[in-house]
């Protein structure tokens, strides 16, 4: 097996990995939504901590899962054009459409999103609210995510640039 395979599957086994691990977060998240509506609704005393812990867990989900979805292509696309193209066709325009956009938007979140982070673990800010739980964890799955995405991105670009250089009968034109 090439080194090149070998990387791009372990960016697609880190993500699924991390994909289907985060995906339990969405259950704690349900039973967390269920147990304050009972604790207000029925026994009239909500809790002072139950949003801002789902807030967190619902940002922890979507940021993760981010790099997972990529990895299945189940980001938002506009394929009205794309669909008629030719896979090479589809390959040269993912190409630059990554080099364009996503790359130069990953990198700056990611450095950006380092120094937010940085920056929150340094003064241990938490929120204002009266829970006051501590907001650096959360804040530093914000570089994660971009860096995961980053990562798999990369992936995708590899194996359009490995679908451009199949001969012409290879690809599905």
């Amino acid at each position: 097996m090439k080194l090149s395979e070998v990387f791009l599957n372990l960016i697609d086994n880190v993500n699924a990995w991390i994909g289907r691990c985060i995906s339990w977060v969405v259950l704690l998240l349900m039973l967390l939504t269920v147990l304050e509506v009972i604790l207000r609704r029925v026994f009239n005393a909500p809790t002072i901590w139950s949003f801002e812990v789902c807030t967190q867990l619902f940002a922890l989900n979507f940021m993760i899962a981010a790099a997972f979805t990529l990895l299945h292509d189940g980001h938002v696309s506009v394929d009205i054009f794309r669909a008629r193209l030719s896979e090479k066709n589809k390959a040269v325009l993912d190409i630059v459409c990554y080099l364009l956009f996503f790359f130069p938007f990953t990198t700056v979140m990611l450095w950006k999103g380092y120094e937010y982070a940085q920056m929150s673990w340094a003064t241990r800010e938490t929120s204002w609210s009266v829970f006051a739980p501590p907001l650096y964890p959360i804040k530093a799955v914000i570089p994660l995510t971009f860096l995961l995405l980053i990562l798999q991105g990369s992936a995708v670009v590899i194996r359009r640039l490995q679908t451009l250089r199949q001969p012409k009968g290879a690809a599905h034109d």
